[in-house]
């Protein structure tokens, strides 16, 4: 019928290794950094929580 595309998501397969190698690089980077972000406002969250908590006392 027609031809399948095996590539999951939205982005456009690129023709050479090189490039498809970059491309991963920067999904994990950005993958990387997004769980950076998360696991620092959790960490500087529950400190800000405990200040909080002592002044309240």
């Amino acid at each position: 019928m027609g031809e399948e595309n095996s590539t999951s998501g939205t982005c456009k397969p690129s023709k050479t290794f090189k490039a498809k190698c970059s491309h991963m690089v920067r999904k994990q980077r950005a993958k990387f950094y997004i769980l950076g972000r998360c696991l620092a406002m959790l960490v500087c969250g529950r400190g800000r929580d405990r200040e909080r908590d002592r002044i309240l006392i």
